[in-house]
């Protein structure tokens, strides 16, 4: 930070702090951030507050575009921008990195990993997506899909080293972003849904040398000899686990530094496979550390403590989400507290010191797995079949979760957290009992449901932590909706799935300000101070698991018609976006008159097609995002162009990948497939909402 730099700031908080918002309902000492936003949490409290006041509830009505900059290929845009002394930095879908300055919008730099030609195999994992980079010490880092960690010079972008922090071979893939400490990067990695075992790796900052790593499961016996930690969560586990797999648990988010306490706390994904019967056959243990947040030593990565929330987790429960840290005055005392709102949709207020429950978690959404939570053990008083022991479980929050990455922030100014919650049901059944929406996982048909008030819809919820109780909520109109930003002016700021950024007053929830972005936002909003000025940055880029639960996410927006953008906001901000296409619901599906359909291919080509699903759509209902709507393809038209696009990957650096492992037979049933769906968009064909027939019962 610039001497002239950090002297606006200072000015930026006193005159702020002359306005005033009021008392403040909670210690505000370091929570958030000021000028520079440096880490994707803000600070590293992971609070997503912003401790500038310039921009208010008295002058929001004024906020307007400064600038905007197009970002031609990207897709799916779920990061929070960084800024650090005149500049921004982020990622793109495949973790692309950009460098802008902040006053002009200007593009200076631009990294690209290239992961579609160092390791096209992990694009089969995962579909394009990074949630953020990291900074320190004049250093940008970024994990590529394949997991290789990078770091760049944030003057340049010139690559300084890069290493590798999965083993070869592995089911493990990267999106989340890395975080920094003492000289140190840290970065987790997804794939328990393919069985991965999970863990976090921290790498010097200088040499991208390994300093520890942390398993969030046990290995075999012989790996886990000597290592109190992993030899106490081996005996939560069956003798035979590790035939079916890692056992999930991977850290892919959240991850938070406490520099209080030299503690890193690290939020462990749901276990895999779903099925416990089949993840850790002939036992009925906890399964730890997945779902679990675990406490290390920031210096060793030493296990100091862990708190699960989902023993046993059968429902793609995970703690993830960001994991945050404040002081919180509660009966008088000042508390070092851990604020947590998993995807099981609860929210936990946690001793940081000693992992254990302060209060009884409240519901934030609709739930109906758990009664309460025993206060003695701190573990779930469960309702009956919840693990589908009778074949059939609907369960309530669905696997997206309450909450999920999108990031909730926290205001001292309030006391409340502001919480980005879902509401949607899921369905899993071992008998049969699924739409043409279910996935089949080793067995196990799993798929959305909205059947209760409210299912379908997103909300933006203000929490108070020491109550367990909401304080206001508003209802979006879609389900799936961008994380949040919490300001010392009074503010809450989100994005949404139909294209809206909005401000509400932090304290009663009313709508003060409203942007139409022209797209869908699913990344939070982000606020830094430029030469006495305070600014609000917010990716648009719709997208993340939305093809995966198709008509459920799909809002109308087409792949390629609206561009991503990175925008940013400031007080007197008279800057326009040009006009671009607005949502389209109609499928305007293509068809060939001449071609015949074979009934056996289709039927064959349905159960190929889930392949298709991460980002063309689950039965191919496409929501625009990662990839294009395959009915209305002009590739997928023809069986020839089809065969060629997936023989030889000419789309590859585009993000789509190349399955040559897929034989002529095997394409020319998707092909079918395609075919059929698209002609039930037109009309000219029943339509079919069955189940994919590969699932063995």
């Amino acid at each position: 930070m610039t001497i002239l730099a950090a002297a606006a700031s200072t000015a930026l908080l006193a005159a702020g702090c002359t306005k005033g918002t009021g008392e403040a309902a909670q210690p505000e000492a370091n929570v958030g951030t000021d000028q520079n936003w440096a880490t994707v949490g803000g600070g590293a409290d992971e609070t997503s507050y912003s401790r500038l006041t310039e921009i208010g509830t008295g002058n929001v009505d004024k906020l307007g575009l400064a600038w905007s900059l197009d970002l031609p290929g990207e897709v799916t845009l779920e990061a929070t921008p960084l800024a650090v002394d005149g500049k921004i930095f982020f990622p793109g879908s495949y973790a692309a990195v950009y460098a802008v300055d902040a006053l002009t919008g200007k593009q200076l730099w631009k990294f690209d990993p290239e992961t579609w030609k160092h390791n096209p195999d992990k694009m089969h994992f995962s579909f394009g997506a990074n949630r953020g980079v990291a900074y320190e010490n004049g250093k940008i880092f970024v994990a590529g899909l394949d997991c290789r960690l990078f770091a760049l010079d944030a003057a340049t972008g010139k690559q300084l080293w890069v290493t590798e922090t999965t083993p070869a071979g592995s089911y493990n893939i990267c999106t989340g972003a890395p975080r920094t400490f003492k000289g140190k990067v840290i970065i987790g990695n997804g794939g328990a849904d393919f069985g991965a075992r999970g863990f976090v790796t921290a790498f010097d900052g200088n040499t991208g040398k390994q300093v520890w790593r942390f398993y969030t499961t046990p290995g075999t016996a012989a790996e886990n000899k000597g290592d109190p930690a992993m030899e106490a969560a081996a005996k939560t586990w069956g003798a035979d686990f590790t035939k079916a797999g890692g056992g999930g648990g991977t850290a892919w988010n959240g991850i938070t530094f406490d520099a209080d306490l030299n503690r890193i706390y690290i939020g462990a994904g749901n276990a895999g496979a779903y099925d416990p019967l089949i993840r850790d056959p002939g036992s009925k243990g906890d399964n730890l550390y997945t779902s679990s947040i675990v406490a290390v030593d920031a210096d060793t990565g030493k296990y100091v403590w862990h708190y699960q929330e989902n023993p046993r987790d059968s429902w793609d429960y995970k703690a993830t989400p960001n994991i945050q840290t404040a002081t919180l005055n509660i009966d008088g005392k000042p508390r070092k507290v851990i604020m947590h709102a998993p995807t099981n949709g609860l929210f936990y207020l946690i001793d940081r010191e000693t992992g254990k429950l302060i209060n009884q978690p409240g519901k934030t959404t609709l739930v109906n797995w758990v009664k309460d939570i025993d206060m003695k053990t701190g573990r779930p008083n469960e309702e009956p079949n919840i693990r589908y022991e009778t074949g059939l479980t609907e369960i309530w929050p669905g696997t997206i979760g309450g909450h999920n990455w999108q990031a909730m922030s926290y205001s001292p100014r309030t006391g409340l957290v502001y919480i980005p919650i879902q509401q949607i049901g899921a369905r899993f059944s071992k008998r049969g009992d699924a739409s043409e929406n279910a996935f089949n996982v080793m067995g196990l048909l799993l798929e959305p449901i909205k059947q209760k008030d409210g299912d379908g819809h997103g909300f933006l919820v203000a929490w108070d932590p020491i109550a367990q109780k909401e304080a206001w909520r508003v209802k979006n109109d879609n389900l799936w909706n961008g994380g949040t930003l919490a300001t010392a002016g009074g503010l809450v700021f989100q994005g949404t799935a139909e294209g809206t950024f909005n401000a509400y007053n932090a304290k009663s929830g009313e709508r003060v300000w409203q942007f139409n972005a022209g797209l869908g936002i699913v990344g939070a909003p982000m606020s830094f101070s430029l030469n006495g000025k305070q600014y609000v940055s917010i990716l648009v880029g719709y997208g993340g698991t939305t093809a995966a639960y198709g008509d459920f996410m799909n809002v109308g927006w087409k792949y390629g018609v609206q561009p991503r953008r990175l925008l940013t906001f400031a007080i007197g901000g008279t800057a326009k976006l040009e006009a671009t296409p607005g949502p389209d619901m109609k499928v305007h599906a293509v068809d060939d008159p001449a071609y015949v359909i074979n009934e056996a291919d289709v039927v064959a080509g349905k159960q190929l097609a889930v392949s298709c699903a991460a980002c063309h759509g689950i039965a191919l209902q496409a929501t625009g995002t990662p990839g294009p709507d395959l009915r209305e393809s002009a590739i997928a038209l023809q069986l020839d162009s089809l065969t060629q696009l997936l023989k030889t990957g000419p789309l590859m650096d585009r993000g789509m990948p190349k399955f040559d492992k897929l034989t002529d037979v095997q394409i020319r049933q998707i092909h079918a497939y395609i075919r059929a769906k698209a002609r039930e968009q037109l009309g000219l064909r029943q339509k079919d909402n069955s189940r994919p027939g590969n699932v063995k019962l």
